[in-house]
């Protein structure tokens, strides 16, 4: 009985933090009040009745393990990614890299907007494959989304479209691969041996399904109307293009993961990303001029490009850490929520694959399938229920509902600042951002079961 009490006042605490992120309010606060309460229903509840999850720790312990060791184990495994992929964000705008590319697929483009549109789409996928923050989305928005415009397409159109093909590419961010990697793990450590590379071979083909349906969503309801070609070129800027030799490092660091042979005695280490980062940042600040100037001018740029990258990830910094504590009280919170839905988490590959893809826009507005919402509670009790169920086959449903959702959400910093800037309304926005979403989760829900429905 106890634990059913508390698994109702878990629940409905749930519910009002789904409330709390469909407002907008402020996430890192909401987070850190949600653990707190978590922590102390699971105390008080084990104070009644013992649980297995508390089993062996004080009350010392468990706050320890909440509010010390959840944020510190994150900066370990994360936020060093986060910073240092920032930074090579930064270096890929500071050298030019990132506005030639973009003039060099307007050009190609040319009087033909639906062209321009997805060659525009793809670059944008490809540049957040490896990219993070909302420094550089705003740095290339204010790029592309003029030339958008000034190539007929409606506003709304432009946004979605633009903010759609960074959804795409962070299916295949190493980066966001190692943050939602960090909180699965945090309730299965055999997740612990799967690897980006793995992972990849699922996420390029998310981000291929993505960029089509962005691509086929966008053209619904979009009148056609004249376009000028020097009108993109002007919007596009008019510095030097940067060598084409230097374009590399785009995609770079995500061959170096990929590609070098993996090391240890069981072949269980990959190519560091990080490194990645940097060896791809000196490829770009090589092949673009900027390492002249001498050694003290260098190690000045280079300590300004870390500031400001650091400066566009802050905002985000203290989310994931208060996050990472409600990912550590919901491992407490857990038992509670499988004694009142434990017997409704369904074990079937087909049928987990299907609800996924039916409940793809619960990830929306920091939802109940949303890794970095509220969804760390739903995968502890999933887990729960089907403890030796395959990574392979259970990180890309998280995933999916996590990805496609979140980086179309009105929530989404970027895509916030997006509609003061290209102003557009969220209900205009959303009118396709949701049904892409769904779209999306639904097409990548069954390329899972497909793929990897077997191993369950």
């Amino acid at each position: 009985m106890v634990n059913v009490i508390i698994g109702l006042l878990l629940i409905a605490s749930f519910v009002v933090m789904v409330w709390y992120c469909v407002k907008g309010y402020n996430l890192m606060v909401g987070f850190f009040i949600m653990a707190t309460i978590w922590t102390a229903l699971a105390m008080i509840g084990n104070a009644l009745s013992p649980s297995e999850a508390m089993a062996g720790k004080d009350w010392l312990q468990v706050i320890t393990y909440v509010y010390a060791d959840g944020p510190a184990e994150y900066s370990r495994s994360i936020l060093v990614n986060v910073f240092f992929g920032a930074f090579f964000g930064r270096i890929l705008v500071d050298t030019g890299i990132a506005a030639t590319l973009i003039r060099k697929v307007t050009e190609l483009g040319g009087d033909k907007p639906r062209i321009t549109m997805a060659l525009l789409c793809i670059v944008t996928a490809v540049i957040f494959m490896v990219n993070t923050g909302i420094g550089p989305v705003i740095s290339i928005a204010v790029i592309i989304l003029p030339i958008l415009l000034s190539l007929g397409i409606s506003a709304p159109v432009a946004l979605f479209a633009f903010m759609g093909s960074i959804m795409a590419g962070i299916f295949s961010n190493p980066v966001n691969f190692q943050q939602y990697h960090t909180i699965y793990k945090g309730f299965n450590e055999a997740a612990a041996s799967y690897t980006y590379g793995e992972y990849f071979n699922w996420s390029i083909i998310a981000t291929i399904v993505a960029l089509v349906v962005v691509f086929i969503v966008a053209n619904f309801g979009s009148k056609k109307k004249k376009s000028y070609a020097w009108a993109a070129n002007a919007q596009s800027g008019a510095t030097d293009d940067a060598p084409m030799i230097s374009w590399l490092a785009v995609i770079l660091p995500v061959l170096l993961v990929l590609l070098v042979p993996k090391g240890g005695e069981n072949g269980e280490v990959s190519f560091p990303i990080i490194f990645g980062f940097i060896v791809a940042g000196l490829w770009a600040m090589l092949f673009t001029g900027r390492l002249k100037g001498g050694f003290i001018e260098v190690c000045r740029r280079l300590a300004k490009l870390f500031t400001d990258g650091s400066i566009d990830v802050a905002p985000m910094i203290g989310f994931l850490l208060t996050l990472a504590m409600f990912n550590n009280a919901a491992t407490f919170a857990a038992p509670y929520f499988t004694a009142i839905l434990g017997d409704f988490i369904p074990h079937s590959a087909f049928v987990l694959a299907l609800i996924f893809g039916v409940l793809t826009p619960l990830g929306f507005f920091r939802g109940p399938l949303n890794l970095v919402g509220s969804g760390a509670a739903i995968l502890a009790v999933v887990l729960a229920a089907n403890p030796n169920i395959p990574v392979q086959f259970m990180f890309p449903l998280f995933a999916t509902t996590t990805i496609a959702p979140q980086h179309l959400d009105i929530t989404q910093s970027w895509v916030a600042w997006g509609f003061g800037y290209a102003k557009v309304s969220s209900g205009d926005f959303m009118k396709k951002s949701i049904p892409a979403g769904w779209i999306i989760g639904i097409i990548m829900c069954v390329i899972t079961y497909v793929l990897y429905g077997s191993l369950v």
